[in-house]
């Protein structure tokens, strides 16, 4: 499979969602939230002042943002930009990824290089530490079922998997895949219950099945792997965030990320 460009000009995209037609994603260093359509035509919410990383909505349809380093939740209602929750409190470091569940729970990553954690954010905006102990959390995934939370751990180079439970508790934690090529950051979930990973300094997305094997490798070349989401009219477009750098910091000031799109024959499944 070789992807093909569709939009550039930000400075580093991070947690791509798809929906109501539009790919949404972060601009970290961009102070912004970018939507995409098909024909790779931007739109800009700018976030000046914010570093946004996880996005996810809400049944309502408003869109939660993770701005990373005031570790606060905001909310778009589609009019404005507010603040719903402050997690500084429950974090050990800056909040990074986000899958937001049916009933419009929001898990959201804290990333630690080791002690990370998962925090869940209810529909009250009322907010608890679930998971702990993980080493840098990033991209999560829910399963059509909700029953499973999929977690990419960066510095471990693990997938990690939990049972969610009636209540939005995580437990049973186990090893979904480990040993992998490259410290995961961004995932997505197929209907065949494959994992797509970025998988950073390997400069490759990923196909990663339970157990760990790899059934299918998008190569970057010289670029690194950031993020992807399965999205489109049928789910079948995999989207692909890319930078040519795999520390955000030495990008600030470029317009050097771009988005990718391919064609997949497994369709997207589960949330996001």
């Amino acid at each position: 499979m070789i992807p093909e460009p569709l939009a550039n000009g930000f400075c580093f995209g991070e947690g791509p969602r798809w929906f109501e037609g539009l790919l949404w994603f972060s601009d970290m260093l961009g102070e912004a939230v970018h939507t995409a359509d098909l024909r790779g035509t931007l739109t800009t919410l700018p976030l000046p002042g914010r570093s946004p990383s996880g996005l996810g909505f809400r049944p309502d349809g408003s869109l939660l943002i993770a701005s990373t380093e005031d570790r606060q939740v905001l909310r778009y209602d589609g009019e404005t930009v507010v603040p719903v929750a402050d997690l500084a409190h429950l974090t050990p470091a800056n909040l990074g990824d986000m899958v937001v569940d049916d009933t419009g729970r929001a898990y959201i990553g804290c990333q630690a290089f080791s002690g990370g954690a998962i925090i869940r954010l209810d529909p009250d905006d009322s907010a608890t530490v679930v998971a702990e102990d993980l080493d840098f959390p990033n991209g999560m995934v829910i399963t059509p079922d909700r029953k499973t939370l999929i977690v990419a751990e960066s510095t471990a180079r693990r997938l990690s998997a939990f049972t969610i439970d009636a209540d939005g508790g995580l437990g049973g934690r186990r090893v979904f895949a480990d040993g992998l090529d490259g410290p995961p950051d961004g995932i997505a979930l197929d209907a065949e219950g494959g994992v797509w990973a970025s998988m950073t300094l390997a400069h490759q997305f990923e196909r990663i099945t339970e157990g760990g094997a790899v059934t299918d490798r998008i190569d970057m070349g010289e670029r690194v792997a950031i993020a992807c989401a399965l999205g489109g009219p049928s789910r079948r477009t995999l989207f692909l965030l890319s930078s040519t750098d795999a520390y955000p910091r030495r990008l600030i000031g470029t317009k050097l990320s771009r988005l990718d799109a391919v064609t997949v024959d497994t369709p997207g499944a589960g949330l996001p």
